[in-house]
């Protein structure tokens, strides 16, 4: 019989549900429990923990939360779990857990993968002079974490060594699944193909319920979100596997969720660059293998970097936000010109307390649009959020704007109320500095049982060599009567980040609106279209293994994560707003017996009647 190994996804982030480790163990027949704790500013959380408490640095609910209420049935179950929960403490999670299997009275054996954590590196990263990879800004003189993504080698090492539950610090999430991959199936560091192929399961599972009709563009077709399903991968020997989510939970596993988490912050999707293998997935193909169940194959893989990215984090100042609602007819101009003149109060008493002008400001218009730039149709909201914030070196200057908040409900606009959360406090602004170091600078190694062992990691000797550009797709001509009507009747899609690049992926509904879609995202319209948002390069790459493209927004996230003063500081809403772009398609599409009739009368959406 052909061996199949089902690995469940749990967390696709800290804080997520433990509902979802619980689902998988319980009903989800699986071989492997993994769970996704880290993102970059997460690190940088844990390492602000640490230095406070030594015993902290670590996501502490997987301990409390996930292992020891389920130690048992993983236990009996003969489940194996790999996690990155470690963060920037390996030691304190390795012991609060075997403190916890101990309380149960359950034996599994704790391995530990050290070595991403290049903190006592710092001094001699400064004297190579390490500038930033996007930027070339210059290493920042003071850190609060500094961690290189590993890959999936050491993982694999541990599950060979015996270990039940692999624990990491930073790593690249989808190594928390080729890693097992890699131990189950014997795939070796020269198995290109499959090593992409077993990533590729890694990033589909590694969001958790974003695959299974989590925050999918369609979304009334989705039914259960109070019951969401996590994702199960079977994967087989040849790289191919399928996604699918436990028996009678809610959620839906189809080509279109698979696609969206297929594309999800993946930048030129012929090179993929992870630290085991540079990803090739253009070609992939989905097929709908039965109800929520979706086959995956294609991937092709070519020889991995002689790097490692590093991520690494600093404090940079600090900020302060503040939120209100103003309610009334013309509420969005009363807004702004409330918004303007608390900045300028703030502004003109931190001048006479000696202090400089703000870093930053930033003014967003709630249920106005503001993300909509100029496309905004809310011009005439009589309810609106009216939010702002700022940064600035010094805390103390932003206690001047802080203070300066409440004053506005006595002596500016009527209808101003709901101050929520009251007075704001001034927060570190806490920024990403990304950089390559040389996979032989960084020492990797595994402990188990008391004993540490090195894991050699090949190195490359040559770069990785460039796939051909595709040639030159000709031009496609519209003829005839046109109409307009907005991206979404063409397409469905998904948005995310990269610190401070935005990731949205337009995906057609149909093969035959290709040629449209290949029309109306040129680099000109979309750059027009998120002109209120587009700063710096857009990179747009086509997919032809999903019917898709990948547009690349350089500089699109006013500095991405805790660093930005944006509502949306990681894009989520981005791929909402392309896609109610208007589109010219032939008007005998929109007739009766045409593949876009729905849209024929739906003039309340934009759409032509």
């Amino acid at each position: 019989m052909e061996k199949i190994v089902r690995i469940g996804c749990g967390a696709g982030f800290w804080g997520d549900t433990p509902e979802g480790p619980v689902q998988l163990v319980r009903s989800g027949d699986i071989d492997y429990l993994v769970l996704d704790y880290l993102a970059e500013i997460t690190m940088s959380i844990l390492a602000r923990m640490k230095s406070k408490k030594p015993e902290l640095g670590y996501a502490t609910d997987f301990v409390t939360s996930v292992m020891r209420p389920l130690a048992r049935e993983i236990k009996d179950r003969s489940i194996r779990v790999v996690t990155n929960a470690g963060g920037v403490n390996l030691p304190a999670c390795r012991a609060a857990l075997e403190q916890a299997f101990a309380a149960e009275g359950v034996d599994l054996k704790v391995a530990v993968v050290d070595g991403d954590d290049l903190t006592p590196q710092i001094a001699g990263l400064h004297a190579k002079g390490i500038t930033e990879m996007f930027s070339g800004a210059p290493l920042p003189e003071r850190l609060e974490s500094v961690n290189a993504y590993l890959g999936a080698l050491p993982i694999a090492a541990a599950l060979r060594a015996g270990a039940d539950v692999v624990l990491t610090g930073r790593c690249v999430d989808s190594a928390l699944v080729l890693g097992p991959l890699m131990h189950e199936f014997g795939w070796g560091a020269d198995d290109l193909d499959l090593l992409s192929a077993g990533s590729l399961a890694g990033h589909v599972l590694e969001c958790g319920a974003q695959v299974t009709g989590g925050v999918f563009t369609d979304w009334r077709d989705v039914v259960g979100w109070d019951r969401m399903g996590f994702p199960i991968a079977e994967c087989h020997a040849d790289g191919t596997f399928t996604i699918t989510k436990p028996a009678g939970t809610g959620g839906l596993v189809d080509v279109r969720t698979v696609a969206e988490q297929v594309v999800y912050e993946v930048g030129d999707p012929t090179a993929y660059i992870l630290p085991d293998v540079t990803c090739d997935w253009s070609a992939i193909r989905l097929e709908q293998a039965g109800p929520d169940r979706v086959r995956v194959s294609g991937a092709r893989g070519r020889p991995a970097t002689p790097s490692y990215k590093v991520s690494a984090t600093y404090q940079d100042g600090f900020r302060a936000t503040a939120t209100m609602m103003i309610a009334g007819r013309e509420a969005v101009a009363k807004a702004e010109a409330v918004g303007g003149a608390i900045l300028a109060r703030a502004s003109r008493l931190m001048r006479e307390a000696g202090h400089d002008a703000f870093t930053e400001t930033s003014l967003e218009v709630l249920g106005g649009e503001w993300n909509y730039g100029a496309h905004s149709r809310a011009r005439a909201a009589r309810e609106v959020m009216l939010k702002i914030a700022v940064r600035h070196p010094r805390r103390e200057a932003l206690a001047i704007f802080t203070r300066e908040i409440y004053p506005a409900a006595t002596a500016m606009a009527q209808g101003i109320t709901g101050f929520a959360g009251g007075r704001p406090e001034p927060q570190p602004v806490v920024r990403l500095f990304s950089f390559l170091v040389d996979k032989a600078a960084v020492p990797v190694s595994v402990e188990a049982d008391g004993a540490r062992h090195a894991v050699g990691i090949p190195i490359p000797p040559s770069p990785v060599p460039a796939v051909p550009a595709a040639p030159p797709v000709e031009a496609f001509a519209l003829a005839g009567p046109l109409v307009e009507v907005p991206l979404i009747a063409l397409a469905h899609g998904r948005s995310g980040d990269k610190g401070d690049i935005a990731n949205i992926a337009v995906l057609a509904r149909q093969t035959a609106f290709i040629p449209i879609l290949r029309r109306c995202l040129s680099l000109e319209a979309v750059g027009a279209y998120l002109s209120h948002v587009a700063v710096g390069a857009i990179e747009i790459f086509e997919w032809p293994g999903l019917d898709g493209f990948n547009i690349l927004l350089h500089q699109g996230l006013g500095g991405g994560g805790i660093a930005s003063l944006r509502y949306d500081p990681q894009g989520k809403a981005l791929a909402q707003i392309l896609l109610d772009m208007p589109v010219a398609v032939p008007t005998a599409w929109i007739a009766p017996g045409g593949p876009l009739a729905e849209w024929g009368v739906d003039t309340a959406s934009g759409a032509a009647a």
